[in-house]
């Protein structure tokens, strides 16, 4: 299968981010999901077949979902004809509302595990938030806890606290973003039970529109940028993961320092970990790519 690991389009680019390139398109932006995949703040040079599908269309199918929760910038997937935009952009393309991004990576935990399972061990809290004892990796908390992070362009995200939130984004918005990240983690962990799966984590990312108001932007609720368990695993202790953990564990395995470059990539991981995203997708929208 074709990876798509870089784009070069004869439009204006507004930003190349880890996984994705935006373009700009009139008054609009062009997003494209590229099969680039990241680990640990790292692109890695393997790329990951059908990942940008899996991750573009998904989020437009939860931008649907949870409008009536919040805003979102998702206007259509639908290629402009008039651009003549290569073939390979369909179904890995959507086009949306340009924005103001904030400075802020909005974590919404429903379980303790990754990162804030290791800084629990050492210090009973997940950034200034402190948690029952006695949990361990996968304990459900007794209600999903808000632990934003920085936004780094290069280098490792930064958990932060409230108050360097706050400061960050200002008290009024802070209170948004905080509310509504709840909201749309609560709704979509239900509907992901439904659906056999448990979202163990999530994290969103909203930006201003022309009036100012609160948005969500970039993706949601895909396998990048949430840990889907197996409910049937999970009922009896196990964490299997349908997302990028899996490729996580393989590179912690290998002793790598997580600064790049990054380990290569054995073609049995990329094709285990295309498998997962797939699955994925089709257990939470019912249909195959």
């Amino acid at each position: 299968m074709e990876t798509i690991t870089s784009t070069s389009l004869d439009l204006p680019l507004q930003h190349k981010g880890k996984v994705r390139d935006t373009y700009v398109l009139d008054e609009r932006l062009l997003m494209i999901a590229t099969d680039r995949l990241s680990a640990f703040d790292v692109v890695f040079k393997e790329g990951i077949p059908r990942k940008g599908e899996v991750l573009n269309q998904l989020s437009a199918f939860w931008f649907e979902k949870t409008k009536k929760i919040i805003k979102n910038h998702f206007l259509s997937l639908e290629l402009p004809i008039s651009n003549k935009l290569p073939r390979f952009l369909r179904g890995r393309s959507m086009v949306v509302e340009k924005c103001t991004p904030l400075p802020l990576e909005c974590v919404v935990r429903g379980h303790i595990t990754g990162s804030a399972w290791r800084e629990y061990q050492k210090k009973g809290s997940v950034c200034g938030i402190q948690l029952p004892a006695g949990l361990h990796d996968g304990s459900e908390l007794p209600s999903p806890i808000f632990t934003p992070s920085t936004k780094a362009e290069k280098g490792h995200d930064e958990n932060i606290d409230e108050k360097k939130a706050r400061s960050l984004v200002g008290d009024e918005t802070f209170e948004t973003v905080r509310q509504k990240s709840i909201e749309l983690y609560d709704f979509a962990d239900a509907y992901a039970r439904g659906r056999g799966l448990v979202l163990a984590d999530t994290k969103f990312e909203f930006g201003l529109d022309k009036e100012r108001q609160v948005m969500l932007i970039d993706e949601a609720l895909t396998p990048d940028s949430s840990r889907y368990w197996l409910e049937e695993k999970y009922d009896v202790g196990i964490l299997e993961s349908l997302d990028k953990q899996y490729v996580r564990n393989y590179v912690e395995s290998t002793g790598w320092n997580k600064s790049p470059p990054p380990p290569p990539l054995p073609a049995e991981i990329v094709s285990k970990t295309t498998e997962r995203y797939l699955q994925a997708f089709m257990m939470l929208t019912g249909k195959k790519l």
